[in-house]
């Protein structure tokens, strides 16, 4: 019973022993992700399109009731 108990305590330091030299370095870190888009470049622009396009809308719609 005694050299089951040693056999089995001998093969699982070597499994162990064996399992740690296997291993490799990690892999180099993931670079940060870039940085999202601005949006608030052209805001005013947009916004003056907008108003136009409106605009314009409006009027063909009270020019085609008139």
């Amino acid at each position: 019973m005694q050299n089951k108990n040693m056999l089995a305590s001998v093969l699982v330091f070597f499994v162990g022993f064996a399992s740690m030299a296997q291993s490799t370095a990690p892999p180099p870190p993931i670079p940060p992700p870039p940085p999202g888009l601005p949006i608030d470049n052209g805001i005013i622009v947009l916004f003056v399109l907008a108003l136009g396009f409106g605009a314009y809308k409006a009027y063909t719609v009270s020019k085609k009731t008139a």
